[in-house]
């Protein structure tokens, strides 16, 4: 045990300071949000009842707010929910859980990617300390837990190759395929990111060794995949997809009659060549491509959704724009020395930025959170290389450069510390669900008083996180609610269960027609002259919500 202490110390240590930084405070902040609640109500629904909280048995695909999630998170959550309750905590414990093992993945893949154990614990450092990674890893976030199973499906491929051994690589392939029962962005990117391996690697794979290994893993790949293959051809997942696609925004197509239109003759066959909806498209998919590589998205003021970034920072460090850089021009010159690896880490860079590029909301850090990892693997090659380089010169110079690199690197993770604890929640009020735990605790006390309930719907989907907070029995609620047709953005809600309704709040036609109620409503909407019997703040001091007793 000590020998095994005094040789992998640094690792371990990583991994400590990678845990304290997912779970410190976990349960509490930042405040739950709806996708968390309704992952979790639905785990609580089916240890309750057999069924998610819309009454499906079992799925694998959870229809939540008409948007059907893939189902493996919720399945993950079950053990934690059942031994903690329906808790913030239990809730986001996987992803948390997952951010720590991710870290461990990319020291164990950068070692068996380039033979180098230095570069793989600089590689865990900074994915550890990594503004995207803790963004996401601190949540109940599907992409963490999806991008732990790519990694390790990768990583086991990498091992099979070295080994032969069948199980590494049925074990790859069952952790890709995991990876896409997760979330939507590895649907794509593990076919292409597998044919692109194929390719890099098909000397080592097609040997006449391998052959029965490789017939026997494909048929076990195609057991696995058949539910997800008649999932992704249900109507709902359809419905997903052409939802949140590129070509669900109809502004290239008006772009295109507008530029038609500028002809004398709209018929003109030039204009026609020139003006249509393939350029069109393809025009607005490289532009969205093209974002995720933009300084500003990477280094500046990272994601556009406030509930996936923090107030003026990128999605990376400033410093890794010096790594990054140095990084690429030694993938450049040593290119001849690791080939294939390198091959692989770019494939990978450059196909994780594809799912979210074909969508209309783009640079998503959320769907491109899979392009961290090519990218700390990289930004690590700098930093090793820098290092390198260092330590050959005088022992003033290079003394003088470590602090000044160490200086570099705390006081921008400093920074990032301080915007995300002292900041975040106070200039991103809205990015989560504050107050609504507080309001659900007020209700709990004192709404056996009432016959009726009134709450805006001005925040996110309110009924799903008075569910997880009051923790509604399933039962009572399964077939006794109904879901509005979709929104403009392709979701749905409830707005109306037992004695809670959910909608705009106009006080003045309403308050005199509500007898015995509750109207709960924000500031906004509940003049000061009402009887407000409590105001609810949450934890960032924010005032949300104003209970008037009607």
């Amino acid at each position: 045990m000590t020998n095994f202490l005094k040789k992998h110390w640094l690792i371990i240590a990583i991994l400590i300071l990678a845990a304290f930084l997912r779970f410190y405070k976990l349960g509490s902040f930042p405040a739950l949000n709806a996708d968390e609640a309704s992952n979790s109500y639905d785990a609580y629904s089916l240890i309750k009842t057999g069924m998610d909280q819309h009454g499906n048995v079992w799925p694998l695909t959870f229809q939540s707010f008409n948007d059907y999630k893939p189902g493996l998170y919720v399945y993950l959550d079950l053990p934690f929910i059942k031994l903690m309750g329906l808790t913030p905590l239990a809730a986001r414990i996987p992803g948390a859980l997952a951010g720590v093992l991710s870290v461990l993945v990319i020291y164990l893949l950068v070692i068996e990617l380039l033979k180098n154990r230095k570069l793989a614990a600089i590689s865990a450092f900074l994915l550890t300390i990594s503004p995207w990674a803790i963004q996401f890893s601190r949540g109940g976030w599907e992409v963490t837990v999806s991008t732990l199973f790519l990694m390790l499906g990768v990583y086991l491929f990498l091992i099979f190759l070295r080994s032969r051994n069948i199980w590494h690589l049925i074990f790859s392939i069952r952790n890709l395929v995991f990876s896409m029962y997760m979330y939507h962005a590895p649907r794509l990117i593990v076919p292409v990111l597998g044919l692109t391996a194929i390719l890099i690697y098909r000397k080592e794979i097609f040997v006449k060794q391998n052959t029965k290994k490789i017939i026997t893993a494909i048929v076990f790949g195609i057991i696995i995949m058949l539910p997800l293959v008649h999932d992704l051809l249900s109507p709902g997942a359809l419905s997903r997809e052409a939802g949140l696609g590129l070509f669900s925004d109809s502004g290239p197509i008006n772009r295109v009659n507008e530029q038609r239109g500028e002809y004398s003759n709209p018929s003109n066959k030039i204009g026609m060549l020139l003006h249509n909806k393939i350029v069109n498209y393809s025009l607005d998919f490289a532009e969205n491509y093209g974002s995720h590589f933009a300084g500003e998205f990477l280094f500046m003021t990272g994601d556009a959704v406030q509930r996936n970034k923090i107030p003026d920072m990128g999605e990376m460090y400033l410093f890794d724009i010096i790594f990054l850089a140095v990084g690429v021009v030694t993938l450049a010159k040593t290119f001849k020395d690791h080939k294939k690896s390198y091959l692989l880490i770019i494939a990978w860079l450059l196909v994780a930025v594809v799912p979210s590029a074909l969508t209309f909301e783009a640079p998503s850090a959320l769907r491109a959170q899979i392009m961290v990892i090519p990218l700390v693997i990289i930004s690590s090659i700098g930093c090793y290389q820098i290092i390198k380089w260092i330590s050959g010169q005088k022992v003033f110079f290079r003394t003088t450069f470590y602090v000044l690199l160490s200086a570099l690197v705390v006081w921008n993770f400093t920074r990032y510390e301080h915007m995300y604890w002292g900041h975040m929640a106070k200039e991103y009020p809205y990015s989560s669900q504050y107050g609504v735990e507080e309001l659900a605790n007020y209700i709990s006390q004192n709404g056996s008083n009432y016959q009726n309930i009134y709450v805006t719907n001005r925040y996110d989907q309110p009924y799903i996180l008075f569910l997880f907070y009051l923790k509604y029995p399933p039962q009572e609620f399964q077939f006794h609610h109904v879901l509005t047709t979709k929104d403009e953005f392709g979701f749905s809600t409830v707005a109306d269960f037992d004695k809670y309704h959910f909608g705009s709040i106009d006080f003045e036609s309403m308050k005199n027609n509500y007898p015995n109620s509750l109207i709960i409503g924000t500031p906004e909407e509940i003049p000061q002259s009402a009887n407000i019997v409590k105001r609810i703040y949450g934890t960032n001091g924010f005032e949300y919500f104003d209970v008037v007793q009607n």
